[in-house]
């Protein structure tokens, strides 16, 4: 903590990141296997609504506590990401007006345009995770290839084709998960002790944070 931030009387609250990656990385993980077809459909709705969706939302409203930008920015994104697939697609299992709006392929080229906005906002996120550790930067470069993947998927859902590349897609997404587990795991271990248990990586370029050891998405030093 800076001197400045010590004046103002500023108390971080506990590192939010590993709960964050936690629920991001179970909720990836069911609905992944779903898309590679060794998961039953539907489990993952109430966890995206719940864990991956409202628990990584809450993760990102403490990471604005905590004044780190980019935690706040992804936990909180990616918390509605969930929230946001999990309505939808209860909405168009349960509400026959909801579900009249989409007609033949809707459904499949929704998911993919919905998919393709998130990579969008991924890509650059991704950019900026360099900057924070590797192991940052591994949960969305794999997210990043998982999305473009399923884009590719649904639209090719969308147009009759085989669900080949969704299957691949979820395969992706398993690694994800994976990767995002291991981080969250670092934050949580490392955060509870002297010395850094399970590395994280430093930043690839820029100025190495403060916590680096400590945080999956560490609070740079301020200027």
């Amino acid at each position: 903590m800076s001197a400045i931030e010590r004046d103002r009387g500023f108390v971080p609250v506990a590192d939010p990141a590993p709960l964050g990656l936690a629920a991001f990385a179970l909720t990836t993980f069911l609905l992944s296997g779903h898309n590679a077809s060794f998961i039953p459909d539907a489990v993952w709705i109430g966890a995206a609504l719940f864990y991956g969706g409202l628990i990584q939302l809450l993760a990102g409203m403490w990471e604005f506590r905590n004044r780190n930008v980019f935690g706040a920015t992804a936990f909180s994104t990616y918390g509605g990401f969930w929230l946001s697939l999990g309505v939808f697609v209860t909405f168009i299992s349960m509400s026959k007006s909801f579900a009249g709006l989409l007609q033949g392929s809707d459904v499949d080229n929704s998911l993919a345009w919905f998919l393709l906005a998130f990579a969008i906002f991924n890509t650059y996120m991704l950019f900026w995770a360099t900057r924070v550790s590797i192991a940052v930067t591994l949960v969305f470069l794999t997210l990043e290839i998982t999305e473009i993947l399923l884009v590719i998927g649904f639209f090719r859902l969308g147009d009759g084709m085989s669900p080949y590349w969704l299957h691949v897609g979820g395969w992706a997404g398993i690694v994800t998960a994976l990767v995002a587990w291991y981080t969250s795991a670092a934050g949580v271990v490392n955060g509870m002790s002297a010395k850094a248990v399970l590395p994280v990586g430093r930043p690839l370029w820029g100025e190495v944070p403060v916590v680096v050891t400590e945080s999956p998405t560490a609070r740079r030093t301020p200027a």
